[in-house]
């Protein structure tokens, strides 16, 4: 990274830093509708170790996130079953906004506005680093993903399905 190209100060870097996660950060050109296709092709790296930040809610309204591969999809049957919900859908964007305190394509699951449990597919463990939103469209974090687990406290699952 140049130095014209330091990495942003954002919610999600300042919750890092508070919880003492090492991390790396990864600025990329963004592209709207891009999702981890691009981010995993202008960072070069296999788009399963890139991983999706997903606001949904349950039959109540109540916001969960759910971290996934960036090549699968969520299977919402699945994960309102393990998750003890009748229902689990995606949010509208602005509602996902409203929830996280992020944009769209720039949400992290660190430092979100409301505190929301956390879902992870739990084949994402399985990975030796991965990368995450770092709070803004076009930066992703390298972590280790144990150490997403130490810092959300979250929840394992099993609700990938192919993309």
């Amino acid at each position: 990274m140049s130095k014209a190209e330091h990495a942003p100060e954002t919610q999600a870097t300042k919750f890092l830093k508070a919880h003492k996660i090492p991390f790396s950060p990864h600025l990329y050109a963004y592209e709207e509708h891009g999702g981890t296709k691009v981010s995993a092709r202008e960072l070069n790296v296999d788009e399963h170790a890139v991983v999706k930040t997903l606001i949904m809610e349950d039959e109540h309204a109540k916001p969960l996130i759910v971290l996934m591969h960036g090549d699968c999809k969520v299977s919402t049957k699945e994960l309102a079953r393990q998750a003890g919900c009748k229902k689990v859908e995606p949010c509208k964007p602005e509602v996902a906004n409203r929830h996280s305190g992020y944009l769209v394509g720039g949400t992290s699951p660190f430092g979100t506005r409301k505190p929301m449990p956390v879902f992870i597919e739990k084949s994402i463990l399985d990975e030796s680093l991965i990368y995450i939103n770092g709070g803004r469209r076009g930066f992703l974090v390298g972590i280790h993903p144990h150490d997403l687990m130490k810092a959300l406290q979250a929840k394992l699952v099993e609700v990938a399905l192919p993309g």
